[in-house]
C-alpha cells in the first residue's frame, strides 16, 4: 500500500514536469479539463476531470485509483503500463553501496538520509490511513442514454434547454455539465427529461451527461453572439458592455472611465475585459486559413504592469490562444496551439513580449501542414496542425485592464471570410 501511494505521488510529479504548467496546487479547473483531453489523445483512454481533481487532491478521495487509471497515468508519464513505471523507478533509485557514498561528511549524509526516510514513512502512513484500493465502477451502457440541447436566443447571456433520458441510471447521481468546468455540474432528476442552464460567455462548448463519475453522453454546442459582444469578467456574473461603450468606427476598445462607471475597481486587481465575435461567419477550415489583427494594451498601472493580453481563435475543437505581455513578464505566458501547449516557465516565449506603446500586429496562417505565428511580421512559433477536421467558429480578445483591437481579418484560402475595422 505504502509503495503504491509513493509511486502515485512520483507519477504525478513526472506528469507535472512533463506539462510544465507550474505547481499543481495552482491549477484551475480548465487545466484538469485540458489534462483530461491530452491523456485521451495520447493514450486513447478517458479519465474524467473530476477523477483527475481527486487524484491531485482537489476533492476528497478515499481510494487509490483503479488499475486502469494507474496504467493510463503511467502511459501518459512515458511508461508502457503501471508495472513498468514502478519497475523503472526501482532500477533508478536502487540504494548505492556504502563505499560509493560521498566521504566528505558521512555522518551528516547518513543523518539526513535517515531523517528523510522517517519523514517519507510518516507521510506514507498518514496517506495509507486515508486511501484504500479502488476496485473501479462498472462501465455503463452508453446507448441506454440520450442527450440533446438547443439555445433559446442569440447572444449572451443565453439559456440552453437540455433534453435527456437517464432513466436507465442505476443511481440518482445524474448530472448535466455545461462544459469542461465541472463546477458547472448540476444534479438533475433521472426520471425527468428537461433541464435549463444559462451560458454567460459565448463559445464552443462540450456539454456532458454524467452518471456517477462516468460521462455517458456528450455533444458540442455553439453559444454565439449577435455581432460583437464585450464583457468585464466578474466572479458571479459578467458585466456586459453596451455597443456604444466599446464599438468605434476605427476599432474595438473601452476606456478606464467606462469600467469605473460600472463600479468596478481597476486596482488592486485589474479586471479582465473580453471581446467576442462567435458564430457570425462561415466556419473556416483550419487546414487552409490565415488570420491577422492589431492590438494595443493601454493600461499598465499598478498590478497591470505586465499588460497581459490574449487573442483566441475559437474552434469546434481545442482553441488557439496567443498570449502577449510586456517584455519582462513572458515567464507567465502560456501559448496554446490546438494540441500543443507551451509554458513560459519551460520555454523561451520572449517573442511574445512586446512594446504596447504602439499597435502590435499578430498573425498566423497554415502552410505545409503547420500553423505559423508572427509578431510584428517576424516569425515567432510554428506547430503542426492536427490530422483531423477542425473549423474556426469565432474570435475572442482579452485584456487585463483595458485594450483595443483593429484591422481584424480572417481568410479561408484566398477568400476573405470576416473582417472588422
Amino acid at each position: 500500500m505504502v509503495s503504491e501511494i509513493n509511486e502515485l505521488q512520483r507519477c504525478k510529479a513526472v506528469i507535472e514536469d512533463k506539462l510544465g504548467w507550474g505547481p499543481a496546487d495552482s491549477w484551475q479547473t480548465v487545466d484538469f479539463e485540458n489534462l483530461s483531453e491530452l491523456i485521451l489523445k495520447e493514450t486513447g483512454v478517458s479519465l474524467s476531470t473530476s477523477t483527475l481533481r481527486r487524484i491531485w487532491g482537489r476533492t476528497e478521495y478515499n481510494h487509490l485509483p483503479s488499475g486502469t487509471t494507474l496504467n493510463t497515468l503511467a502511459r501518459f508519464a512515458g511508461a508502457s503500463d503501471w508495472r513498468a513505471f514502478v519497475k523503472q523507478n526501482k532500477a533508478i533509485t536502487a540504494e548505492p553501496d556504502e563505499q560509493h557514498l560521498p566521504a566528505a561528511a558521512p555522518q551528516k549524509t547518513g543523518r539526513w538520509k535517515k531523517l528523510a526516510w522517517i519523514a517519507s514513512a510518516v507521510v506514507a502512513v498518514i496517506l495509507a490511513g486515508t486511501f484504500a484500493f479502488d476496485k473501479g465502477e462498472p462501465q455503463l451502457e452508453k446507448s441506454a442514454y440520450t442527450f440533446e440541447s438547443r439555445s433559446v436566443t442569440r447572444g449572451i447571456p443565453n439559456s440552453v434547454i437540455f433534453t435527456y433520458d437517464a432513466s436507465a441510471s442505476p443511481t440518482d447521481s445524474v448530472f448535466i455539465q455545461q462544459s469542461w468546468d465541472d463546477t458547472r455540474r448540476v444534479l438533475v432528476d433521472k426520471n425527468l427529461h428537461k433541464h435549463t442552464s444559462v451560458y454567460y460567455e459565448p463559445g464552443s462548448y462540450k456539454a456532458k451527461l454524467v452518471i456517477g463519475d462516468q460521462i455517458v453522453k456528450e455533444h458540442k454546442l455553439l453559444v454565439g453572439t449577435d455581432g460583437w459582444s464585450a464583457l468585464i469578467d466578474q466572479p458571479k456574473m459578467p458585466v456586459y458592455l453596451k455597443n456604444e461603450e466599446f464599438l468605434h468606427a476605427d476599432g474595438i476598445g473601452t476606456s478606464t472611465k467606462s469600467i469605473e462607471q460600472k463600479n468596478i475597481a481597476l486596482q488592486p486587481e485589474p479586471p479582465l475585459i473580453k471581446y467576442f465575435n462567435v458564430g457570425n461567419f462561415e466556419p473556416v477550415a483550419l487546414n487552409d486559413f490565415s488570420f491577422s489583427t492589431e492590438i494595443k494594451n493601454e493600461y499598465n498601472e499598478g498590478a497591470a504592469a505586465c499588460q497581459l493580453s490574449y487573442i483566441s481563435l475559437l474552434t469546434d475543437d481545442a482553441p488557439i490562444v496567443i498570449p502577449l505581455s510586456a517584455k519582462g513578464c513572458v515567464s507567465d505566458l502560456y501559448l496554446m496551439s490546438l494540441d500543443d501547449y507551451v509554458s513560459g516557465k519551460k520555454a523561451d516565449l520572449s517573442a511574445l513580449g512586446v512594446d504596447f506603446s504602439d499597435w502590435v500586429r499578430v498573425s498566423c496562417a497554415v502552410s505545409g501542414g503547420r500553423v505559423r505565428y508572427a509578431i510584428n511580421n517576424r516569425p515567432a512559433f510554428e506547430f503542426p496542425i492536427p490530422n483531423r477536421p477542425i473549423r474556426i467558429l469565432g474570435l475572442a480578445f482579452g485584456f487585463r485592464g483595458t485594450g483595443s483591437v483593429r484591422n481584424v481579418s480572417l481568410r479561408s484560402g484566398s477568400k476573405l471570410v470576416f473582417e472588422a475595422p
